[in-house]
C-alpha cells in the first residue's frame, strides 16, 4: 500500500473558509446520504468554503443535515464536480452507478467499508442498464477509517476525518489503479481515471483525511483483519455474558470493557458489511480459529495433566505474540507507537475531579498519551490510568501526592 500525502495543485474555486486555507476542491460536492459520515464530510468541506449540496431518500434526514450546517438541499439540476455517496453498503453500488449516469461530468466516490463488491456491483449495474461502460473510470472507491458509536447527522463532526486514513481505490488507468472489473474498461488513454483520482484527493485533503491509495482486494483483506474480525470477536465474547450468572458479570473490570466495547453495534449494518466481505473475513477467522485451537489443546492438556510437557509454553507463546502484535498498532496521529508507562491515580467521583487532575498534570509539564478510567465497585472513586512517556512517570509519582492526589502503587 502507498500513502499519498498531497495531490496535484489545482485552481481554487472555493473560498478560504473559516480556517483561512484555500480549498482544493473545485465546484460543488453533492453528498448523497446524510448520516454520520455524509454529514461530517459536508461539515468539513463547508469549513473550507466548499459548496455542498445534500441529497437523501429521507426528507427529514436531509433537512436535519442542512440544519446542522452540512450543506444546502440539492436542486433538481445539480452539476457537481464530485458526488460523495454515503449510502448503506447493500445499496452503495446501485447508487454509485445511478449517479454516474445522472452526472456525466462528475467523479463519484463512496465511503463503504468494502470495496471489491461495490466495484463489481457498479460495473454490473452499468452493464445491466445499458450505460456506457467507460463511466466506471469516473468512480473512485473510498473508505474513510473513521466513525463514532453514534449515528445520524446530529452526531456529525467537522473533524471526524482529521488525521484518519482514507482509503482510495482508483479506477483502471489511474496511478495505483485496480484491475478493470467485469464490464469495466481495461485502459484509460484519455487520462480520465487519473483526473478522477485527483478530484477525490482534493476532497480528502479538504476533510483533513490522510489518503492511502490501494487496490480493492488489498483493502478488503486489510479491513477484514483490522476491523471486521475484531467486531466478530468482540460480539462473540460479549454474547458469552448472556448466560453468565449475575454475580460473575458484577466482577467485570476494564479488561472486559476494552474487549467488548465495539460489541454494541448495529446488527443490520454488520450483516451487510460481513456479507459483502465474506471471503477475506472467513480467511482471517480460520487463521484465528487455528490459533485458538492451539491454545485450547494446551489448556485441555493442562486440565488432564497439570505437568503436561510443552502446554504452558504454547499458552505463553500465544500471549507473547499478542503483545508483539499490539506493538505494531500505530500510535497517535498514525505515527509509530512510542513506549509509554502507566500512572494510576485515584479520582473522586464528583464534578470537576478529572479536570483538576488534567490541569495538575499539564502544570507539571507532562503530556498524556492516553487515558483510561475505571470505576471502583461500591465506592465513589475512579481509577484514572494515565499513559505517559517514561520520563514523565517519576515526576507525576513525586509531584501529584503533594497536590492531593493518591497515586496507586
Amino acid at each position: 500500500m502507498s500513502a499519498v500525502t498531497d495531490g496535484p495543485a489545482a485552481p481554487r474555486a472555493a473560498g478560504p473558509g473559516a480556517e483561512g486555507r484555500p480549498a482544493r476542491t473545485r465546484g460543488t460536492v453533492l453528498v448523497v446520504g446524510t448520516g454520520l459520515l455524509g454529514a461530517s464530510a459536508g461539515l468539513a468541506l463547508r469549513a473550507r468554503g466548499v459548496d455542498v449540496a445534500l441529497d437523501d431518500p429521507s426528507p427529514t434526514a436531509r433537512a436535519l443535515a442542512r440544519d446542522v450546517g452540512a450543506g444546502r438541499p440539492a436542486g433538481p439540476a445539480e452539476d457537481p464536480s464530485v458526488v460523495l455517496v454515503a449510502a448503506p453498503p447493500d445499496v452503495t453500488a446501485d447508487v454509485v452507478a445511478a449517479r454516474l449516469r445522472a452526472h456525466p461530468r462528475a467523479v463519484v466516490t463512496d465511503v463503504a467499508s468494502v470495496k471489491g463488491a461495490v466495484l463489481d456491483g457498479v460495473a454490473a449495474a452499468l452493464a445491466r442498464d445499458g450505460a456506457d461502460p467507460s463511466a466506471v473510470r469516473r468512480y473512485v472507491g473510498g473508505h474513510p477509517m473513521a466513525g463514532r458509536e453514534r449515528s445520524g447527522a446530529t452526531s456529525a463532526r467537522a473533524d471526524l476525518f482529521t488525521g484518519r486514513p482514507w482509503v482510495l481505490v482508483p479506477p483502471e488507468g489511474a496511478p495505483g489503479g485496480a484491475a478493470a472489473p467485469p464490464g469495466g474498461v481495461a485502459g484509460d488513454p484519455g487520462g480520465a481515471a487519473a483526473g478522477a483520482l485527483e478530484r477525490v484527493l482534493d476532497v480528502v485533503a479538504d476533510c483533513r483525511g490522510v489518503p492511502v491509495v490501494m487496490g480493492a482486494a488489498a483493502h478488503d483483506e486489510a479491513v477484514a483483519l483490522v476491523s471486521h474480525v475484531p467486531q466478530v470477536a468482540a460480539s462473540l465474547v460479549a454474547a458469552r455474558l448472556l448466560e453468565a450468572p449475575s454475580g460473575a458479570v458484577a466482577l467485570a473490570g476494564q479488561g472486559l470493557r476494552d474487549v467488548t466495547r465495539i460489541a454494541a453495534s448495529d446488527p443490520g449494518l454488520w450483516v451487510q458489511i460481513l456479507g459483502a466481505n465474506a471471503a477475506p473475513v472467513a480467511r482471517a477467522l480460520h487463521a484465528l480459529r487455528s490459533d485458538l485451537d492451539a491454545v485450547l489443546g494446551a489448556l485441555d492438556a493442562l486440565a488432564a495433566d497439570g505437568a503436561a510437557l510443552g502446554a504452558r509454553a504454547r499458552v505463553a507463546r500465544a500471549i507473547d505474540e499478542g503483545g508483539a502484535g499490539v506493538a505494531r498498532v500505530p500510535g497517535k496521529h498514525g505515527a509509530d507507537p512510542v513506549p509509554v508507562e502507566v500512572v494510576a491515580v485515584l479520582v473522586p467521583d464528583e464534578p470537576g475531579s478529572l479536570a483538576r487532575l488534567f490541569a495538575d498534570v499539564a502544570d507539571l509539564g507532562v503530556s498524556v498519551e492516553d487515558v483510561k478510567l475505571e470505576h471502583a465497585p461500591g465506592r465513589l472513586l475512579g481509577l484514572a490510568e494515565l499513559s505517559v512517556l517514561p520520563a514523565g512517570r517519576p515526576r507525576l509519582e513525586a509531584e501529584l501526592p503533594p497536590r492531593g492526589w493518591r497515586v496507586a502503587g
